[in-house]
């Protein structure tokens, strides 16, 4: 049952665009085709028809208990480090840092900008987490990359290139990652062993994705526009305010596995946010929400997929393991895949590296194949036309980033 749940959550994703376009010729039923449409709501919807079903088959007792059983930290996490990270203050910071190395360059503004940020965005990940960077990247590019007059084709290439990018440029470390991040602890890999086996091979891909799609796209960017978060320009945030935005950020990443704690200190950044209001941009409380709202309906759904999952990863060869992982990641977030691979008992070393690097090379396929997605997906929809994202031109946008990374990791 619950297998079939998660299968019709899958499909419901891939159309969730065709729902949006329902929603504008049958204005009657708008609102409810409008929340329908919405990729972030797909996997809590379903998530609650399961416990539901769960409830009518065995009991309220029973799907209670199993909903109080999942593990809620990472959406937790995404959630705080998405409103932390999209905060006036850091991303002014980010934009400075930028603007300034763009100056550098010997190309446009515009163009140099895109390719700082799909190139050292998604490694800077590495160290502050992978949600974090998705947040300011898409932030960044939305002025250059996601305006009206760029074209779709266009679009659709640069968030798959992002997407695919961020998915892999957070295994320098081992903390960063979330499929590096299951699996770090029960086979004692640590930062130094990433950065040797999995982060040179990642930083490749990066920049080589990164040059050749600003290559293609550069005569489409334009100078940017002003972030699309509303502010008062004519109050300057201090350098103070900033040191404490970005103390915040790091103490949020430092405490990424304690949610009672980083739960803790996002009230105080709430509370600092309101004390200096002037200084602040409306935060994207909602976006988070619905990306945590997304990942926590993955997490009640993933946990009952393990029956049919498992078995398939632990009969597969190294190398039919590293396809498998790849492919299957389009349809199962990729930390939840190396979770269940983590299980097995006597994989091998190659095994396991072809598990990992498989599972984050597949991370750009689809909104739910990585953890930072869904929030990509939310900050750079209302760049596309009727401000939804096609699950086929997301794929489609992925498909050469994803396999310049598969070569990569496989050939390096």
């Amino acid at each position: 049952m619950a297998a079939a749940v998660f299968a019709i959550a899958l499909v419901h994703t891939f159309a969730a665009s065709a729902i949006e376009h329902l929603a504008h010729r049958y204005p009657r039923h708008a609102g409810l085709l409008h929340l329908l449409g919405e990729v972030e709501v797909v996997f809590g919807f379903w998530a609650f028809v399961l416990l539901g079903l769960m409830a009518l088959v065995q009991g309220t007792a029973s799907a209670v208990t199993y909903a109080e059983s999942r593990q809620y930290t990472e959406p937790l996490f995404v959630f705080v480090v998405m409103v932390v990270a999209a905060s006036r203050p850091v991303l002014e910071a980010v934009t400075s840092v930028l603007q300034a190395l763009s100056r550098v360059l010997p190309l446009r503004r515009p163009v140099a900008q895109a390719w700082l940020v799909l190139a050292g965005v998604p490694l800077l990940g590495s160290l502050i987490t992978e949600p974090a960077a998705m947040t300011i990247a898409a932030l960044t590019l939305a002025g250059t990359v996601f305006r009206p007059e760029v074209p779709v084709r266009h679009k659709y290439a640069a968030l798959g290139v992002l997407f695919v990018n961020v998915s892999i440029g957070g295994t320098l470390t081992s903390y960063a990652a979330p499929p590096v991040l299951m699996v770090a602890g029960a086979w004692q890999w640590d930062s130094a062993f990433m950065l040797s086996h999995f982060g040179w091979k990642a930083a490749v891909a990066v920049l080589l994705n990164a040059t050749v799609l600003v290559a293609v796209i550069q005569g489409s960017l334009q100078e940017p526009e002003a972030p699309r978060l509303p502010r008062d320009l004519s109050v300057a945030v201090p350098w103070v305010v900033t040191a404490v935005h970005l103390g915040f950020l790091a103490a949020v990443v430092l405490m990424a596995h304690h949610p009672v704690i980083f739960m803790g200190l996002f009230m105080m950044f709430l509370g600092y946010t309101q004390a200096y209001s002037r200084f602040q941009s409306p935060l994207i409380i909602k976006e988070g929400l619905l990306v945590g709202f997304f990942l926590a309906g993955l997490v009640v759904l993933g946990g009952l997929q393990q029956w049919w999952l498992q078995p398939l990863v632990s009969g597969l060869s190294p190398t039919a393991l590293f396809v498998g992982a790849t492919a299957l990641t389009a349809i199962t977030d990729n930390a939840a895949l190396t979770y269940l691979g983590s299980l097995i008992e006597g994989i091998s070393d190659s095994a396991k590296y072809m598990l990992v690097a498989g599972a984050v090379t597949g991370g750009g396929l689809t909104v739910i194949a990585n953890a930072p997605n869904p929030a990509g997906v939310a900050l750079l929809r209302s760049g596309f036309p009727d401000g939804a994202i096609s699950a086929g031109g997301l794929l489609l946008g992925a498909l050469a980033p994803t396999l310049v990374a598969a070569l990569a990791f496989f050939f390096l």
